[in-house]
């Protein structure tokens, strides 16, 4: 069950200290992620492994929000609990010892109290915790754009607070994504961007460093751009691109689209540097992942976006780890949702 919206308006000041820690935990999360991609190469010759930097990332930075939503919420994080991807028995093999150290050294950058227990301990916090429709919990996807990360490029830190089939609270850390709507998205930005927002309070945004900088509202009360403005991944297998192809051309929505990685895509349309966001379904048993979508659905829709399925119908976070009972997801303006929507249908695409 989802809480109704005279429920959401007399919890505001619960929502907003959720929201408050949340903040302040991605904030933290996303100063470690730095530090993991500024010594990349080293973490690479200690793990003889390419891929390793953002696996070490994961971890410092699913440990860091772990321990930060516990420090500032106490019981109540506790009860929540973590919903994430990170499975700390990896960390606990003998064999991995090179990437403990490493995760260790790499969330003491924000954190210089946490020891490799504890470390662990926080993670298993995060992966013990149950999905209950009937409370909240917390999720986390502490590195969404692996590839982006590894580039250079974009990737986000994306945390929420779900109860019942939505997401009631979010914070969306965009480390190399530019305030500058006119900056190019795919080249870093030392400061990057935050998002964050809460149901029925509207979204904000604030550099993402600490302190955070001059906090201004974000919202899409602009008119639409003629064409639409599409924004799509920059890997190409977590959407259809022929499908997102088709739609772009019967809507005659401009061809060029604004390619990058993660659901920093969300804060590109909120904000709008794009009009619409498309994942199409790539194979039929193909289910999205809640930790993927939780954070950017709330600072989209608090902008004044609509987000929807490609049936039009809403994302439901009720039923686990997956949007099991959804099909692709479609972010768009207002005035942009029902024609890609309609588009979809008509294509034929499922």
């Amino acid at each position: 069950m989802t809480p109704s919206d005279q429920d959401v308006e007399r919890r505001h000041p619960e929502l907003a200290n959720l929201l408050g820690a949340a903040r302040e935990a991605v904030l933290l999360a996303a100063a470690a992620c730095r530090r993991a991609q500024a010594q990349i190469e080293n973490v690479r010759a200690t793990t003889k492994d390419d891929r390793s930097p953002v696996t070490v990332a994961d971890f410092a930075a699913q440990a860091v929000v772990a321990v930060s939503l516990a420090e500032t919420l106490g019981p109540a994080f506790i009860e929540a609990g973590l919903v994430a991807e990170e499975d700390p028995s990896f960390l606990r093999a003998a064999e991995r010892r090179a990437y403990l150290e490493a995760v260790v050294e790499v969330a003491r950058s924000v954190r210089p109290e946490l020891t490799a227990e504890r470390l662990l301990a926080a993670l298993e916090v995060a992966g013990a915790a149950r999905i209950e429709a009937a409370r909240g919990f917390f999720t986390l996807d502490p590195i969404d754009g692996t590839k982006g990360f590894l580039r250079g490029q974009q990737y986000a830190v994306a945390l929420a607070y779900v109860e019942g089939a939505s997401p009631l609270v979010g914070a969306l850390a965009c480390p190399n994504l530019a305030r500058d709507l006119a900056a190019e998205v795919d080249r870093p930005d030392p400061e990057g961007s935050l998002y964050f927002a809460m149901r029925g309070a509207g979204a904000q945004e604030s550099s993402c460093v600490e302190g955070g900088g001059t906090v201004r509202p974000v919202s899409r009360a602009n008119t639409l751009a003629r064409p639409i403005r599409v924004t799509a991944s920059v890997e190409k297998a977590h959407s259809s691109v022929s499908d997102t192809d088709r739609v772009i051309s019967a809507v005659g929505a401009d061809p060029m689209v604004v390619r990058l990685d993660s659901s920093a895509k969300y804060a590109v349309v909120a904000r709008g540097q794009a009009d619409a966001y498309l994942r199409l379904p790539t194979r039929a048993d193909y289910v999205e992942r809640i930790w993927d979508h939780a954070a950017g659905v709330v600072v989209a829709e608090e902008a004044g976006v609509r987000v929807t399925d490609i049936l039009g119908r809403p994302l439901d976070f009720g039923h686990g780890r997956g949007l099991e009972q959804n099909r692709g997801v479609v972010v768009a303006h207002p005035e942009a949702h029902p024609r890609l929507v309609a588009a979809i249908a008509e294509l034929g695409i499922k």
